[in-house]
């Protein structure tokens, strides 16, 4: 499982090996340990990618409408893809 993290600039971490490679191997603790201190946030993700996005694509407002900006065609894009 992949972890994202954002911290702020007043937070200094220090990536550590852990003790023993049987105990790092076959503990299920993993191979390294991150060392977070000082004053300030930390912001932690552990949802898979897909799943985040559909989490904030169901909680963005939905306007019923789809807008393309930037683009002549957009009109004609919608025509092709049925949605007009």
């Amino acid at each position: 499982m992949a972890v994202q993290v954002a911290l702020q600039p007043s937070v200094s971490y220090e990536i550590q090996f852990v003790g023993k490679i049987k105990t790092a191997l076959f503990g299920g603790e993993g191979l390294f340990f991150a060392s977070l201190t000082g004053p300030g946030r930390v912001w932690l993700q552990s949802l898979p990618l897909s799943r985040m996005a559909d989490r904030i694509y169901k909680a963005a407002p939905q306007t019923g409408t789809r807008r393309e900006e930037g683009s002549i065609l957009g009109g004609l894009g919608n025509i092709l893809d049925g949605d007009r």
